[in-house]
């Protein structure tokens, strides 16, 4: 059974950081296109960053761009993003999820990955 367990979030003021992971299990990871969403409070999901199943070069939301830093490590079937300047607007469950041979523009798409993590809270003060 795949599994994709989250870990890293916490709590952390304006203007910090924090190292979110995610270990895969019973995946194929090297098949996989490797994404991360967010989910505020009475807001849709929201994509985050992704990186192909082959690596290569990641992409990002505009709100995050230069901020967060997805990476994968094909080795320990792990990938991790990298939070950086955090906002409070920045505040939600990040969650982890894996889309099987995604082209670049499904990318941002929620309903093409078929696996996901049970998600991890990150609170961002003031």
């Amino acid at each position: 059974q795949v599994q994709l367990v989250e870990s890293g979030g916490g709590l952390v003021q304006a203007g910090g950081s924090l190292r979110l992971s995610c270990a895969a299990s019973e995946l194929d990871f090297s098949r996989y296109t490797m994404g991360w969403f967010r989910q505020a409070p009475g807001k849709e999901r929201e994509f985050v960053a992704a990186i192909a199943w082959r690596g290569g070069s990641p992409d990002y939301a505009d709100s995050v761009k230069g901020r967060f830093t997805i990476s994968r490590d094909s080795a320990k079937n792990t990938v991790a993003l990298q939070v950086n300047s955090l906002k409070p607007e920045d505040t939600a469950v990040y969650y982890c999820a894996a889309g099987f041979l995604l082209r670049a523009t499904s990318w941002s798409t929620p309903a093409r990955y078929s696996y996901w993590g049970q998600g991890t809270q990150v609170t961002v003060s003031s």
